[in-house]
């Protein structure tokens, strides 16, 4: 394993073992349930906006480690931007774990590079993009509840 591979690992542990903005939220203007039926692994995500910027954003999660952590990294990485801008960025991370962002773009997503080698796990992309579409639902006024059943490559019988 990579000296950069091995830090990724361990923001990935860090970030499950204490997630950040994890807790209830008063007040917020979106709350949104999600679930990855694979994994089991369940999200409930609150969003408050100020106007068109994502004022705060927080969560409660049960599941993986890739799950939570994806969340917190998340919560913490969408604070203070405009929906546009959470937008783009859920379509850049979403190229990441798909394994679709060019070659060279993982280091320029910060801190959410951790989880880019889930690209090579494709089972793990619903944990990792759980938090991610749940956000997408909330801030574009979407309903009450996301899964990934349908995320990733397709299932084939027996698999």
């Amino acid at each position: 394993m990579s000296n950069l591979e091995a830090l990724y690992q361990e923001v990935i542990l860090d970030h499950n073992r204490k997630p950040r903005n994890f807790r209830e939220m008063e007040n917020a203007d979106r709350r949104i349930e999600g679930r990855n039926p694979l994994c089991g692994d369940e999200i409930t995500l609150w969003v408050k906006l100020d106007g068109d910027t994502v004022a705060d954003v927080s969560f409660k999660s049960t599941g993986c480690a890739v799950s939570k952590s994806s969340a917190s990294l998340m919560t913490s990485s969408v604070k203070g931007k405009t929906v546009d801008e959470t937008l783009a960025l859920f379509d850049r991370f979403h190229q990441m774990i798909t394994g679709k962002l060019a070659d060279g773009e993982r280091e320029k997503m910060g801190s959410l590079a951790a989880l880019g080698g889930v690209a090579r796990f494709p089972i793990r992309v619903k944990c990792a993009s759980l938090a991610w579409h749940a956000l997408r639902s909330a801030v574009q006024g979407g309903g009450q509840e996301v899964s990934t059943e349908h995320e990733g490559p397709p299932q084939t019988e027996g698999a």
